[in-house]
């Protein structure tokens, strides 16, 4: 696994940790609360993510909002959640990154953190944010 999906996986703990907890920001970007230390690449690039989606979270949900098609923003998951909302913090962005790249890296987290639905649901969402920003 590349130092890039650590930093993804990293960041959508980080707000999947502000959410439930509202943990400090501070306190999520020290990262002292991992298990595995990140590289210092992965770690400015996991910190870019957190800071980036923290600092844009009310035009990120609103996109998310804009996209869940018969489901409440209040039935999401938390994991779900999370996940979407650092990858449509990188569709909406970073837009160096190719958004197939930040949806197939969401795809993925989503198989091995969420439920056996997620992945599915997480690339529905993320995929209309996409097609909206292209038009």
């Amino acid at each position: 696994m590349g130092a890039r999906r650590h930093a993804r996986i990293a960041a959508f703990q980080a707000l999947y940790a502000w959410e439930e907890a509202h943990s400090d920001t501070e306190a999520l970007l020290g990262f002292d609360w991992l298990d595995k230390k990140l590289d210092e690449q992965a770690m400015v690039f996991a910190s870019l993510i957190i800071g980036g989606t923290l600092e844009n979270i009310k035009s990120i949900d609103d996109q998310i909002r804009l996209h869940l098609k018969k489901w409440s923003f209040e039935r999401l998951s938390r994991v779900d959640l999370a996940i979407i909302r650092t990858s449509a913090y990188a569709l909406l962005y970073q837009k160096d990154i190719p958004s197939s790249v930040t949806i197939d890296e969401a795809v993925e987290i989503a198989k091995k953190f969420g439920s056996p639905e997620s992945y599915r649901f997480v690339n529905g969402v993320l995929d209309g944010i996409r097609k909206a920003t292209l038009s």
